[in-house]
């Protein structure tokens, strides 16, 4: 049997531990990133709704501007009446990314205590509360039935925190429906209005005849408050940043499309509403429902803070949640600086 001095196993043992030295102390971070990082997705699975003001979803799939961004990576959809429904399939595992209402994304961050981050507006705006004709003013809304989409969505919690404020919790009866359903119930008189996104408070003036007792704008600083959003799982966030980049590239290019081509836009999202839904909307309608919308990937996040205020304001939670690591606008502002447009800035809400 061959032997070796004993000098020289000490030299090989040496400079062993200094090779593992070296890659423990210099590629720790390295190793995190590889473990993270694991570039493009080979799917992606994105939720919306069959609203108006999903309008950059809408388009950004039917006129291909997602999947021509994500390459090789599959996209895959799936749509849902309101955020709550929609939070338990992203924290579930089964969905990646969810274009989504300010309220249950707050409320998504709060309960998988950051399993989830915002990483872009979709639209602002495009909320009213509508009712009968005979309804003028605010304290007629004592004893009457008033929609909203689903318990704990962003025009339920708004609804419940304008009672708060207006001191008519408990007086004013609050039902969740679906949006079809609450059109139906107005009809037949079960209900007497309702806290509704777009098209569904359009539908409700124009089919129906009701009139707006409040438009949502008229409640926020220079009417602007973030009704859609788009939040990613941080895990997938983490894993696949190119990934949730041209996601991001696809709803900017969405969106600019739609309002260089406004009549085309509302085509394109009346022929996806018929195809999710079954029907289609009437002209006027359409018109004004998209009159009441602003398409943005801001996600106007100097709202955020009063909207966690409002979750507590209208019972949804028991107190007002820390939002730091809410928001992870990196990939956006890539986005945005490759267009030479300005960055979204919210160091109250990043990490």
């Amino acid at each position: 049997m061959r032997t070796f001095p004993r000098t020289r196993l000490l030299a090989s043992a040496l400079a062993a531990l200094t090779v593992l030295g070296a890659l423990a102390g210099c590629s720790r971070a390295d190793r995190t990133e590889a473990a993270t990082n694991q570039g493009a997705a080979g799917e992606m699975r994105v939720g919306f709704f069959p609203n108006v003001t999903h309008t950059p979803a809408l388009i950004g799939v039917k006129k291909n501007f997602f999947a021509q961004n994500l390459g090789g990576a599959k996209l895959t959809t799936q749509t849902f009446n309101a955020g709550p429904s929609e939070v338990n399939a992203l924290l579930g595992g089964s969905l990646d990314v969810a274009f989504i209402g300010s309220g249950p994304a707050i409320n998504a961050f709060t309960k998988s205590k950051g399993a989830i981050q915002l990483v872009a507006g979709a639209v602002t705006g495009g909320a009213q509360l509508v009712v009968k004709p005979g309804i003028t003013s605010v304290d007629q809304l004592k004893g009457k039935t008033i929609a909203t989409p689903q318990l704990a969505n962003t025009q339920d919690v708004a609804l419940k925190k304008f009672l708060a404020e207006k001191h008519l919790t408990g007086q004013v009866n609050v039902t969740n429906l679906d949006n079809p359903k609450t059109l139906d119930a107005f009809r037949k008189g079960e209900v007497d209005g309702g806290w509704l996104p777009e098209p569904w408070s359009s539908r409700l003036v124009t089919d129906a005849g009701a009139k707006v007792l409040v438009d949502e704008k008229s409640l926020w600083p220079e009417g602007r408050f973030p009704t859609t959003v788009a939040i990613v799982r941080s895990e997938f966030l983490k894993q696949h940043p190119d990934t949730v980049r041209a996601l991001l590239k696809g709803e900017l290019q969405a969106i600019d499309w739609a309002k260089k081509n406004p009549a085309e836009a509302k085509t394109v999202v009346n022929g996806a509403l018929k195809e999710l839904s079954g029907s289609s909307l009437s002209p006027a309608v359409l018109d004004r429902a998209f009159a009441n919308i602003e398409l943005t990937t801001d996600p106007v996040p100097a709202q955020f803070p009063q909207l966690a205020k409002d979750s507590v304001t209208a019972g949804v939670v028991d107190q007002v949640v820390d939002l730091k690591g809410f928001a992870d606008f990196g990939p956006l502002n890539e986005v945005l600086k490759a267009q030479q447009l300005p960055a979204v800035n919210a160091p109250e809400l990043a990490k």
